[in-house]
């Protein structure tokens, strides 16, 4: 029986990830001709079309992104093996593709990036950050950062620590609109909303009567959770914001924790990988480095 063609799975993956013959040439040091003729030769292999092709755009078929998955895996598991074979593998060396939020990328996560950087001279890190949940496999990514309560996926995960979130609000909301003694009170209270929540349209609150759904209603809503403190500093409303977030303004008395014996839904910072047990040197660095740094921050629960 006739191996697996390897290299050519190896590139079908990269063109997959750069969406583009050309620019998983150009990264792979090849003619644009041998990528094609690779990935024909594949889906000659397997009887069935991996990319739907047009002038303007590729786009994988149901049959590419079902193989995507298993590609990936086959890439990763030869870069972990030449790793860890060749002569001074054991110091990292090379790029490793980081996904993370955006407001806790800013603020806690690039901070501590050149602590990294110093440590591990030969690793560079590409950092994407966006609040939406990003495909780690399809975009081609080492490693992401979740704060989630995470839905089962064939992605690997490591639970770094708990993140609390609070209902907080400024004392100057407060003084105008009072305080809720209840979570069914926040119906009559102007409430700033984050669009990422599982379902924006329900606040749940778990406490000494149980759990507890409210509608919460107001005049701003935002896709990232910094940019609803503004508003909330100056007084137009109360907001679930995670500790990671707020932990300075709370200490200051900018703002102050309401309902503390009514919690949200319990979430974690979560780092995410790619199904497969080995990695590269360079990556196993990042994953303990980030360990270190988060498991007893401040604002961890």
């Amino acid at each position: 029986m006739a191996l697996p063609d390897f290299e050519a799975w190896a590139i079908f993956a990269r063109v997959a990830q750069a969406g583009s013959f050309s620019r998983a040439a150009a990264e792979l040091a090849l003619s644009t001709a041998t990528v094609s003729k690779a990935v024909s030769r594949l889906e000659a292999r397997l009887g069935a079309s991996l990319f739907h092709r047009t002038s303007r755009r590729l786009a994988l078929t149901e049959t590419g992104r079902a193989a995507l998955e298993g590609a990936a895996r086959i890439v990763a598991a030869g870069e972990a093996v030449e790793a860890d074979v060749q002569t001074g593998a054991r110091e990292p060396r090379g790029l490793v593709r980081l996904a993370a939020p955006m407001s806790f990328g800013l603020a806690h996560l690039a901070p501590r990036l050149p602590d990294f950087l110093a440590d591990f001279p030969q690793v560079s890190v590409d950092l994407h950050l966006s609040d939406a949940q990003v495909d780690l496999v399809g975009g081609g990514f080492d490693l992401g950062l979740r704060i989630a309560a995470l839905s089962d996926s064939s992605l690997r995960v490591r639970r770094l620590c708990g993140v609390r979130r609070s209902l907080v609000a400024a004392p100057a909301y407060l003084a105008r609109a009072g305080r809720p003694g209840h979570p069914r009170d926040l119906a009559r209270h102007a409430c700033l909303g984050y669009a990422y929540l599982p379902n924006p349209e329900r606040w749940h609150f778990t406490g000494p009567g149980g759990e507890v759904a409210v509608a919460p209603a107001g005049r701003l809503r935002a896709n990232n959770a910094d940019a609803l403190t503004p508003a909330l500093l100056a007084g137009f409303g109360l907001a679930v914001q995670p500790d990671f977030l707020i932990f300075d303004d709370l200490a200051s008395g900018r703002l102050e924790r309401l309902l503390p014996e009514w919690s949200p839904p319990p979430i974690a910072l979560n780092l995410v990988m790619p199904p497969g047990a080995l990695r590269p040197a360079r990556v196993v660095a990042l994953i303990a480095f980030l360990e270190r740094q988060f498991a007893a921050a401040p604002w961890a629960s």
